[in-house]
């Protein structure tokens, strides 16, 4: 019988070896995948903004857990399609302590596809805005998210940024166990569902949200901008690159790591 799913030790062993993948790619593949990833989450982003704007006459409530409903498509794309995501490239700390990529791998990743992600976010706000699809009440709501987001203050932004990458890397972790495309995209989806109708701060999907406000008449500075996403790029890496890696790495393999050295002490 074919195996359906990765156990949780599988999967960390799994995600060090797509970390390795991910540190070897050349810059311009990072950068071009980065620029997908950046539209994809910006395709999610379009698609909650319109899909709660469409329902809010129905119940605010339900306009929300709609929207949020929407979102993950997002990710569904950057996991089966192909694309580097900033957030989910987080996880790559694990092949960091498993001492299979150097520091300036890890960060020459996720400065590269962190611009490209940026670079295709606006992009994608651009097309949006040039293109007249978010008008009317959804150029409403849009301008709403933007200012509402830019006028969090610093603490929470970080902190629902930490919240956030919790989620997003936990849909990564459940999509890579995935062995078959249904599995991976009912993985993305529930995570990551579950952080929009939280409320919690995703730095990429801000690159959409808050361009795009911005180009429909949001009333949010570029510093305010540039201030969200600096500080939910920072949440974001205490919840993806240190909190769940951190942890996995010492429960799934950091004894193997420990037994390996001992076995290659004891052959000497």
């Amino acid at each position: 019988m074919d195996k359906k799913f990765l156990a949780p030790k599988e999967i960390a062993n799994a995600m060090v070896n797509v970390g390795v993948g991910k540190a070897n790619l050349p810059e311009l593949n990072m950068f071009l995948l980065g620029i997908l990833a950046g539209a994809f989450i910006g395709f999610g982003a379009l698609g909650n903004t319109i899909a709660s704007q469409t329902f809010a006459g129905i119940d605010p409530g339900v306009a929300k857990l709609i929207g949020a409903a929407v979102f993950p498509v997002g990710l569904m794309l950057v996991v089966v399609c192909g694309a580097e995501l900033f957030t989910g490239n987080n996880l790559m700390t694990l092949a960091l302590m498993s001492n299979k990529i150097t520091t300036s791998q890890l960060l020459k990743n996720w400065c590269v596809v962190w611009l490209g992600n940026l670079v295709g976010s606006v992009a994608l706000a651009l097309i949006v805005y040039y293109g007249g699809i978010c008008g009317g009440d959804a150029a409403t709501k849009a301008i709403g998210i933007a200012e509402a987001k830019a006028g969090l203050t610093i603490g929470v932004m970080i902190l629902r940024g930490i919240l956030c990458n919790i989620l997003v890397v936990l849909a990564v972790w459940l999509a890579t166990s995935a062995q078959d495309v249904i599995s991976k995209i009912f993985a993305c989806w529930f995570p990551i569902m579950l952080f929009v109708l939280s409320g919690f701060e995703h730095s990429v999907a801000n690159m959409y949200f808050i361009p795009v406000g911005m180009l429909l008449g949001a009333k949010v500075t570029v510093a305010q901008c540039a201030t969200n996403l600096i500080c939910v790029t920072i949440g974001n890496l205490i919840g993806g690159a240190l909190i769940i890696p951190v942890i996995y790495y010492v429960v799934y393999l950091a004894a193997d790591k420990k037994a390996s050295n001992v076995y290659k002490y004891v052959i000497k």
